[in-house]
């Protein structure tokens, strides 16, 4: 003969699977979140990172421009000092387009790579997405089915008294 159950309250049963809904929402809006980051992360990679980069570039190739006809000018006119000042600054200028050159390089760099360094904690978000919706969503209803059966026989009056 199989064991009888002790349960004890019904409450407590209701209780637990009000608590598990609970979670499970705040688990499932933590999941969008994570995979609304992810989307904006390859936005950002994507769109928005390279575009800042080339534009930093014209900025600073300007700018080196500038430095040159600065320099130049400074030749011609024989003024030593203003000569190292500008070759400075024209250094300066080769410095900072090398540097976001290299900022854009890299940026292309991380875009061939977000897939695969994302992809496999990405399938794992979705595991558990599906996780929290289909199982505990069984565990819920399964919990709600057990409150109601044992609701139904806690109310069944024992027979032969009367």
């Amino acid at each position: 003969m199989p064991e009888s159950a002790k349960v004890t309250s019904l409450e407590a049963i209701e209780s637990f699977r009000a608590k598990l809904i609970v979670y499970r929402d705040k688990a499932a809006r933590v999941l969008d979140e994570v995979s609304d980051e992810v989307t904006r992360a390859r936005v950002w990679l994507e769109s928005e990172r390279p575009v800042f980069w080339q534009s930093q570039i014209r900025r600073f190739t300007r700018e080196l421009e500038q430095a040159q006809q600065e320099l130049f000018s400074a030749q011609l006119s024989g003024l030593r000092d203003a000569s190292y000042a500008q070759q400075a600054n024209v250094q300066k200028a080769r410095r900072a387009i090398a540097g976001a050159e290299e900022k854009l390089k890299q940026v292309k760099q991380w875009q061939r790579q977000f897939d695969q360094r994302v992809e496999s904690p990405a399938r794992q978000v979705e595991k558990l997405r599906h996780l929290l919706g289909h199982d505990l969503g069984l565990a819920v209803a399964w919990l709600n089915e057990m409150t109601n059966t044992l609701s139904a026989y806690a109310e069944l009056s024992p027979t032969g008294t009367a």
